[in-house]
């Protein structure tokens, strides 16, 4: 099987209207960090378990991204030391939309938070931000207060050091 048509059958896969719930052993977790080598640690709705690794298996691997903040399924592996479990499904925003309507979403991870373009953040981190933003537009919207590019010439002072220059030539 070519690359091309390996990728498009496991985005079809992940991207397939067939939302079906966990099975008996799988788990909804958070990823907090990517560790290297296709391994990401995990948090899980249970606050007393401590965070572990993840797995991803090959047929993701080049094919699909996942990032700090995403969700995911996973199931557990018995060889694992550190790497407790491998990752089964990525969730979209419309798996958990459906897993919030079957009741089976955590409650842990629903606190706090609103859908944002298919992402899950936390109202905290919108509001610190958009008190980010008033303060950053409230402190460069006067006028002449951006310091100049230190890292390029003024165009304009050479541009008016030549013109003075021609002008005595003559």
């Amino acid at each position: 099987m070519s690359g091309v048509t390996k990728r498009k059958h496991v985005l079809r896969e992940m991207l397939e209207d067939d939302y079906e719930l966990p099975r008996d052993g799988q788990q909804i977790v958070r990823i907090i960090a990517s560790r290297g080598n296709n391994l990401h640690e995990v948090e899980t709705a249970d606050t007393e378990t401590e965070n572990f690794l993840v797995t991803m298996p090959t047929k993701f691997r080049k094919n699909v991204w996942v990032k700090r903040g995403d969700f995911i399924l996973v199931e557990p592996i018995e060889e694992g030391g550190k790497v407790k479990a491998e990752i089964c499904k990525i969730l979209t925003s419309e798996h958990i939309k459906e897993y919030i309507k079957a009741g089976i979403w955590p409650e842990c991870f629903k606190k706090g938070d609103t859908v944002s373009n298919g992402r899950y953040t936390s109202n905290y981190v919108k509001e610190s931000c958009d008190g980010n933003i008033e303060q950053f537009e409230e402190q460069f919207n006067e006028p002449g207060h951006l310091s100049p590019n230190r890292n390029r010439p003024d165009l304009l002072a050479a541009f008016e050091d030549e013109s003075t220059s021609s002008e005595d030539d003559n």
